[in-house]
């Protein structure tokens, strides 16, 4: 039996405008979970063929020699394109990230501890073995610094590629790659402000700390307008910088401040939306389509109001960033820094913004063989183990549904650095062959760490319905 919602084929196509017909498409790869990470490696690829090309001095040119200014007199600050992408653009990534891992300990998996612990140790082990392998391989080199690169996951890349196998696994996989990710990106964010600081400003990150209190102030008294936070989030990233701690912890930082909480509660709003519904219907008439009535207007008008009210401000600005990030950011990012040269070619640029040179072999740096090895045996081998330990110890469970099949496909999965661990080589390595080699060797192992997860998944056989529905 049909319902009210359940028009048919025919109808939808008579009332669909022509915007409608043509953003369609746009909107549905939109929706699809892996157009990010598509986009992703089509800028990559866009930023590998650019480097290796005739026209590589335009792509030097453009992101390490030209310059922008934004402010004036000692308020301002002038910088490489490159380096606003990694430390503007980024504290926006960051910033999502900060509100997903707040969502995910306020109301997510990692709320339970029994849950949160596979998750948990499986990080644990998804950093400390990679590093590890780098370290050895690099043992007594300068390139030593970068045992921070093999440790990173790319979320969104991760989740696309699981995106791909569809039913084939149990939803609770997703969210224990999902949680896996987001312990990952925290850890990665301590390496960074920890590791990764040369020096701290103790004034401009006391006056951050300041505006910080501020704004859990602010929340504390109930106030909610994003753009209240967005404008002291701005302040407190500027801060940040000039503290010397990277800017993009800024992000999560301000991430913690955004209110988690609901202005109704469920059931005021199951009962309010259910009288408007009942005002709205007693003006009804059957199959028309003529203008609504004033009560309905106003009853429209009020439920939308209480979805407003009873949707958190975390979740709401969460959602607006997605997109931003998924179609915007990140393919700037890869665009930007995945151009590495292939014949370890001249790096001048990159040397006048890294603040060092050395040697342009790109082959023969063993950054490239501990990114490798970090991503390929580390990752794999720390996710999986920490995980099997935890579960024979009685810590941590398996996911409602999965197998170990499914674990160790997830653990190839998280070996899906991109760009987190693009993000870190930036900040690890200052000669440029060095930083040539890892990002290479990041784009690499990424690539195959995805392929090899994806085939496991894959051929594993179809997952158990009930386990895999939501």
């Amino acid at each position: 039996m049909a319902g009210p919602l359940d028009i048919p084929k025919s109808d939808r196509d008579l009332e669909r405008t022509a915007a409608d017909k043509l953003l369609g498409p746009f909107q549905r790869l939109m929706k699809f979970e892996a157009a990010g990470g598509v986009l992703l490696i089509v800028c990559a690829l866009g930023a590998m063929v650019w480097a290796n090309s005739g026209y590589a001095a335009s792509y030097t040119k453009l992101f390490y020699e030209t310059t922008v200014r934004v402010g004036f007199g000692e308020w301002g600050l002038e910088k490489a394109f490159i380096l606003w992408i990694n430390d503007l653009l980024m504290a926006v990534f960051f910033l999502l990230v900060g509100l997903e891992i707040k969502r995910e300990v306020l109301v997510g998996e990692l709320k339970s501890p029994k849950k949160a612990a596979l998750p948990i140790a499986a990080a644990l082990g998804g950093m400390a073995v990679p590093g590890t392998v780098y370290a050895l391989v690099n043992l007594g080199e300068d390139s030593i610094g970068g045992w921070g690169v093999p440790m990173a996951t790319d979320i969104a890349f991760a989740l696309g590629v699981l995106a791909l196998v569809g039913s084939r696994v149990p939803v609770s996989v997703r969210i224990f790659l999902t949680s896996l990710a987001i312990v990952d990106d925290l850890g990665a964010l301590l390496v960074i402000a920890i590791f990764y600081t040369e020096s701290i400003g103790l004034d401009y990150l006391g006056k951050a700390g300041i505006v910080l209190a501020i704004m859990m102030v602010l929340n504390l008294m109930g106030v909610r307008r994003m753009v209240v936070y967005l404008l002291l989030g701005v302040v407190v990233w500027y801060l940040v910088l000039k503290s010397g701690v990277h800017a993009t912890i800024a992000g999560v930082l301000v991430a913690m401040t955004i209110p988690a909480r609901t202005r109704v509660d469920q059931a005021r709003y199951s009962s309010f939306v259910g009288s408007m519904l009942e005002r709205f219907n007693q003006d009804s008439k059957d199959g028309a389509k003529s203008w609504t009535t004033a009560r309905q207007q106003s009853a429209v008008l009020a439920i939308e109001d209480a979805g407003h009210k009873v949707e958190t401000p975390v979740r709401r600005l969460e959602h607006a960033l997605i997109p931003w990030v998924a179609f915007a950011i990140l393919p700037v990012f890869a665009l930007a820094n995945a151009g590495v040269s292939l014949s370890g070619g001249d790096a001048e640029a990159v040397e006048a913004v890294a603040g060092a040179g050395a040697e342009t072999s790109v082959w023969a740096s063993k950054a490239l063989w501990g990114v490798v090895l970090g991503l390929l045996i580390g990752k794999p081998v720390g996710v999986f183990g920490f995980a099997f330990v935890a579960q024979k110890l009685g810590i941590g469970v398996l996911p409602e549904g999965a197998n170990w099949r499914h674990v160790f496909g997830a653990a190839w999965l998280s070996a899906i650095g991109f760009t987190m661990a693009l993000f870190i080589a930036n900040l690890a390595f200052a000669d440029a062959s060095d930083l040539d080699a890892a990002k290479l060797g990041v784009l690499g192992a990424s690539v195959i760490a995805g392929v090899v997860g994806l085939l496991i998944l894959a051929t594993g056989g179809k997952a158990n319905t009930d386990s895999a529905a939501e």
